[in-house]
């Protein structure tokens, strides 16, 4: 079954099943795929399993973040539904890969890369999130590389 099949099947058994808050946030979620349709010209078509991914990806970052924030400004109370939302979100992403296995892959890229010279920190972090797509965050990748790379 696709993802946004998935989604869909999911977000109707939650709303039928009494489960606002999660029937909810798959509805938004729903939009915000659909958004991410329009603005790339696929609406027709669709978006395939990894662009899907991708947005939820975002999402998950932008409900952490806002969390973050909340947190530090002594607004538990704001943060938990943020956190909540995107323990949901997670179900709908691969695995996270560890640092361990990150730190393997950009230390496999750097010596790859290296043989043309010095890599640029870039080429590293972007032929990394290539490989690994959303099994990894890119902030993750970016810190690992550059205490790999000295920079």
């Amino acid at each position: 079954m696709a993802l946004k099949e998935r989604i869909a099947d999911e977000m109707k058994a939650a709303l039928l099943g009494g489960n606002r808050f999660e029937g909810e946030l798959l509805r938004n979620l729903r939009a915000a795929i659909l958004d991410e349709e329009v603005a790339t010209g696929k609406r027709d078509e669709g978006l395939g399993d990894d662009s899907i991914q991708t947005v939820i990806a975002r999402e998950v970052k932008k409900r952490q973040e806002s969390a973050r924030l909340y947190r530090e400004n002594n607004r538990p109370e704001l943060a938990e539904p943020e956190e909540q939302e995107a323990q949901v979100l997670r179900r709908y992403l691969p695995a996270q890969m560890s640092e361990d296995e990150v730190a393997a892959l950009v230390e496999a890229e750097i010596a790859t890369l290296s043989n043309d010279g010095s890599p640029a920190i870039g080429k590293v972090i972007s032929a990394v999130k290539s490989k690994v797509g959303t099994g990894a965050d890119g902030a993750t990748i970016a810190r690992i590389a550059k205490e790999k790379l000295k920079i």
